[in-house]
């Protein structure tokens, strides 16, 4: 896809300057998706954060009351990025100041539609979306769900914004759960994995630099293999284990540990606790 199919002319303002916000504005500027000058951050009450931002992607910040709430009143795209904890408050604050337009794009975890619509008091146009932090070099995995009322273009402007990061995935909102276990936490999960193989590199006598380069390069190798020959991961894993082997001996480690079963219930209880937290979201704002 060219940068002029998925360059996004419409000034975007997100609501929230955490580390998802950061990770987004950074791809989208990296990869020329957006002029930075049509990017602007807000938040509460961390200004030093927005120079940060400011400084670092010269895009446009504000934390001043009034100033906000005209941004936000003119924005064609509203990414809501801010804390959980305080989306009640802002979303009631702002949904007076909307018109019937405005592209609403959520990336808070267990926030349903519904209640975006509802604390808005109106039926707004609303994406709600899971990114992965990923996002920020390009290889971010996204699902993506819309409520009824948006329309193609809208549609169209999600879609550019996030697979100019990455890859989308649209899901029926039910699924979003299940899907934040494997693609929104599924990072960590390799992050840990990669923990361990450079623990039992440096406790075998490798040094920490050796470790890390040949674990990095071992999991990159790994997933351009599954990506590019577009084999399925069991095909290629019995590829390289020849029967008594070592690799074999390796893999009949990590079933006694029922390795298969255990990353299973990781992605099903990163989505019960998504679950959760999305209901404890509700009942606190009602």
């Amino acid at each position: 896809m060219s940068q002029q199919e998925t360059l996004i002319s419409q000034p975007i303002a997100f609501y929230g300057a955490g580390s998802m916000a950061e990770a987004i504005v950074r791809g989208l500027i990296g990869r020329a998706v957006v002029q930075s000058t049509h990017v602007t951050m807000i938040n509460r009450s961390n200004n030093a954060r927005l120079e940060e931002l400011e400084h670092r992607y010269n895009i446009n910040t504000s934390n001043d009351p009034e100033a906000k709430l005209e941004i936000l009143k003119q924005s064609p795209i509203i990414v809501l990025a801010m804390k959980p904890k305080d989306a009640a408050s802002a979303l009631r604050e702002i949904g007076p100041l909307l018109s019937e337009d405005q592209l609403i794009i959520s990336v808070i975890a267990g926030l349903t539609i519904r209640t975006i619509q509802d604390l808005l008091g109106r039926k707004q146009p609303v994406a709600r979306t899971m990114p992965n932090t990923s996002s920020s070099i390009g290889l971010g995995a996204t699902g993506a769900s819309f409520s009824k009322e948006i329309n193609e273009e809208q549609r169209h402007n999600v879609m550019n914004l996030f697979s100019a990061v990455g890859t989308v995935t649209i899901v029926e909102e039910d699924k979003l759960e299940i899907l934040t276990g494997i693609s929104g936490s599924g990072p960590a999960y390799i992050y840990y994995m990669m923990e361990a193989m450079m623990a039992a590199g440096i406790r075998g006598g490798l040094t920490p630099q050796q470790c890390k380069e040949l674990t990095v390069q071992t999991i990159l190798g790994a997933a351009r293999m599954v990506q590019q020959t577009g084999e399925e991961p069991s095909a290629l894993r019995a590829k390289v284990t020849s029967p008594n082997g070592s690799t074999q001996a390796a893999l009949e480690t990590l079933d006694q540990g029922d390795f298969f079963e255990t990353v299973i219930a990781a992605v099903n209880r990163c989505a019960e606790r998504s679950r959760e937290m999305g209901a404890a979201l509700k009942e606190g704002i009602s």
